[in-house]
C-alpha cells in the first residue's frame, strides 16, 4: 500500500481513505506527509446528530402520532449510529409483538431498555430469598443514585434478571458530558458501593453479587491516581495505562514507576474506596427508611423507574431530598405505566407521523418489561462507567 501511495501521480485524481479504531498502533510510516496525512476523528454523535440519523432510520417505517424522535434522541446520550438504528428496528420489532401497526414511544421505551440492558432471561427462576436480597443490593444502588448531588439520575431499577445480571439499577446522564468534575466520579463510585452496603446494613453479611462493582470501582479510583493526578499523596503525576490488550501487548507492559510509588498508589485507591463505602453506609443509614420502600416495590413489581424510586425517597424521609427539583432522565412514554406496572394512556406528543390509516389497530400492550450504565447484582453484572 506504501508503494503504491508512493507511486501517484500528482496529476491523478485518486483518493485513499483508510479508517481504524486503534490509531494508537498505527505505523509512523502511514502517517507522513503524502500519504494518510489528514487525519477525520468520528466521535459518538451529540444531540443534534442523533435526530437526523433516527430520522434516516425511521424513514418508510409508519410512526404513530406521539411519536417525537427529539424526545427520543435526547434520551439516547452516548449512543452510536449504529445503536441507534439497533434501536429503531428493536422499537419496530416491540410494536409488532403487542400487535400495532404503527410504532410509539412505548415501543422506543422499550427498545431503550433493551439496547441498554440486554434481553430478559425468562428461563432463570430466582427463590425469595435471592429476590430480596437482589431487591435490597439494587434498592442501595438506587437510594445513592438519587440523594448524591453530583450521580447520574436513576432511569430503571429491575430484580427480572437481564442479560449477564440478575438485577440492574439503569442511570443515564441528563446532558453531554465530555468532562467528568472530581465530585461526579466520586459519587460514582459511592453509587456502586450502594449495593455492597446495603447487604451489610440489611443482612450483616456480604454475597458475590458486588463483583463487578468492585472491579469498577477499583479501576476507576485506580485512575483518579494514576491518571488524573486526583491524590494529594501522589500529586501532579501521572502514568498512563496499559489501555485495550492488542496482540498480546499486555503481557509485554512494564511500569514506569518505582516499588515505593505503586505502595503509595495502592494505599491511595484503598483510601479512596473505604471513604465512599463509609459515605454510602452513612447516606443508607439515613435514608434506610427509602432503601425499604424502594425494597418492597421492586418486591412486588419487580420493575420501577426512576420517578417512583424519588418519590418512595422523599415520602419515606419525610419532606424532597432536593427541594430545588428532582433530577430526571427523559422518558419516551412516561405515563405509559403507573406505580402498579399497569398501562395507561400514552402521552401525546407532537410529531409529523408518516402517512397510514386514521385509526390504527392496536391491542392491548402486555406487561412492562425490564429496563442498564447499569449496576447489577451479580458476579458478572453490568455496569456502565463514566
Amino acid at each position: 500500500m506504501l508503494s503504491e501511495m508512493d507511486g501517484f501521480d500528482t496529476s491523478e485524481g485518486v483518493v485513499m481513505i483508510a479508517a481504524t479504531n486503534r490509531p494508537d498502533i498505527l505505523d509512523p510510516a502511514l502517517l507522513r506527509p503524502g500519504r494518510f496525512d489528514r487525519q477525520i476523528v468520528v466521535p459518538l454523535p451529540d444531540l443534534e446528530e442523533r435526530l437526523p440519523i433516527l430520522q434516516v432510520h425511521c424513514k418508510g417505517k409508519r410512526m404513530d402520532a406521539d411519536v417525537d424522535l427529539t424526545v427520543v434522541a435526547r434520551g439516547t446520550p452516548g449512543m452510536s449510529g449504529a445503536d441507534l438504528a439497533n434501536l429503531v428496528n428493536e422499537a419496530a420489532l416491540h410494536a409488532v409483538r403487542r400487535g400495532s401497526l404503527d410504532i410509539a414511544m412505548m415501543d422506543f421505551e422499550s427498545a431503550r431498555d433493551r439496547v441498554l440492558l440486554g434481553q430478559r432471561r425468562e428461563s432463570m427462576v430466582l427463590s425469595d430469598a435471592e429476590k430480596e436480597r437482589i431487591a435490597y443490593h439494587e434498592g442501595g444502588h438506587a437510594v445513592l443514585a438519587y440523594v448524591l448531588e453530583h450521580a447520574d439520575p436513576v432511569h430503571k431499577v429491575s430484580i427480572l434478571p437481564t442479560g449477564m445480571a440478575l438485577g440492574v439499577t439503569h442511570q443515564l446522564p441528563m446532558e453531554e458530558r465530555h468532562i467528568h468534575p472530581r465530585n461526579y466520579i466520586e459519587d460514582s463510585l459511592c453509587v456502586r458501593m450502594g449495593g455492597r452496603v446495603a447487604e451489610l446494613l440489611v443482612y450483616g453479611d456480604l454475597s458475590t453479587g458486588a463483583a463487578n462493582d468492585l472491579v469498577g470501582n477499583t479501576e476507576l479510583a485506580r485512575r483518579m491516581v494514576r491518571e488524573w493526578g486526583m491524590s494529594e499523596a501522589i500529586g501532579p503525576m501521572a502514568w498512563g495505562s496499559a489501555g485495550q490488550v492488542f496482540l498480546g501487548e499486555d503481557l509485554m507492559h512494564t511500569r514506569d514507576y518505582s516499588e515505593d510509588t505503586s505502595k503509595i498508589i495502592d494505599g491511595e485507591v484503598e483510601r479512596i474506596l473505604r471513604a465512599e463505602e463509609e459515605r454510602a453506609m452513612d447516606v443508607l443509614a439515613k435514608h434506610r427508611g427509602g432503601l425499604n420502600a424502594i425494597a418492597r416495590a421492586l418486591l412486588d413489581n419487580e420493575t420501577i423507574d426512576g420517578g417512583e424510586v424519588g418519590r418512595l425517597v422523599d415520602e419515606a424521609h419525610g419532606a424532597p431530598v432536593h427541594p430545588e427539583g428532582t433530577k430526571s432522565v427523559p422518558q419516551f412514554n412516561a405515563a405509559a405505566i403507573n406505580t402498579n406496572g399497569a398501562h395507561t394512556d400514552p402521552v401525546a406528543v407532537p410529531a409529523t407521523p408518516a402517512t397510514r390509516p386514521k385509526e390504527a389497530e392496536m391491542w392491548p400492550p402486555p406487561a412492562w418489561p425490564p429496563a442498564g450504565d447499569a449496576t447489577a447484582a451479580n458476579p458478572s453484572e453490568g455496569t456502565a462507567t463514566p
